[in-house]
């Protein structure tokens, strides 16, 4: 079978034009001649140049492709930081109400057990101030009425106090760190039994009572001395 000129070209390296790609050929001789075959020079420098374009097109598919995870790296980061810049807001906004809240209740009670610790500091010097050596003759018994008054004065603050303030009970001891919040009057007093609703009103109006018996007895003995 006959060979053509044609035979020897890989199709697969042609242009749409026909003509190979990068095969530098000589133009026509000067007597009009088709022109010579390329060298093995000649190919080995297209050969080389070829790869040289090859390897630019790696280094920039590379390029790109450092330059894609970057982008994705910052567009991961922006998300995160959306997400956790709603996420703190909300959490931090509700925690400085909460707090805000709890400091409030703090400094009320706190007030609250100031106060019920200035009485107490009062009854407690008032107690501390009685004393029956300097009681005479003639005035014991003025003195012991006073005293008597002044000592459930003194049971009526204790009272009061260990209503407000549970840790009086023995509910949490030196040093516990743990100070019961204030309960109400009226949740105090529906938790208190019927016994001990009655003990708790003849402790908090006896002191009256007892103080009106030794206003009358004094008034009789002052009679019988005239």
């Amino acid at each position: 079978m006959a060979l053509d000129g044609t035979d020897f070209v890989d199709t697969d390296l042609r242009t749409p034009g026909g003509s190979s790609p990068r095969l530098a050929t000589a133009g026509p001789g000067p007597h009009g001649t088709a022109g010579r075959a390329p060298t093995r020079e000649e190919l080995d420098s297209q050969l080389t140049a070829t790869q040289q374009d090859l390897a630019k097109l790696r280094e920039a598919q590379e390029q790109l492709e450092r330059a894609k995870a970057a982008i994705e790296e910052m567009r991961r980061r922006r998300a995160e930081f959306q997400t956790g810049r709603e996420e703190m807001l909300h959490n931090l906004l509700r925690g400085v109400s909460l707090l805000e809240q709890s400091e409030l209740n703090l400094r009320r009670d706190a007030f609250q057990m100031g106060r019920t610790l200035e009485g107490l500091r009062g009854a407690l010097g008032n107690v501390q101030g009685l004393s029956e050596q300097a009681w005479t003759d003639t005035t014991w018994e003025t003195e012991l009425a006073r005293a008597l008054a002044t000592i459930e004065n003194a049971r009526m603050e204790w009272n009061q106090a260990r209503l407000a303030w549970p840790v009086l009970e023995g509910g949490g001891g030196p040093g516990s760190g743990q100070v019961a919040a204030p309960a109400s009057p009226a949740s105090a007093l529906d938790a208190l039994s019927l016994p001990r609703l009655a003990r708790l009103g003849l402790a908090l109006h006896w002191p009256m009572v007892l103080l009106g018996l030794a206003v009358l007895v004094l008034a009789l003995v002052l009679a019988l001395k005239r």
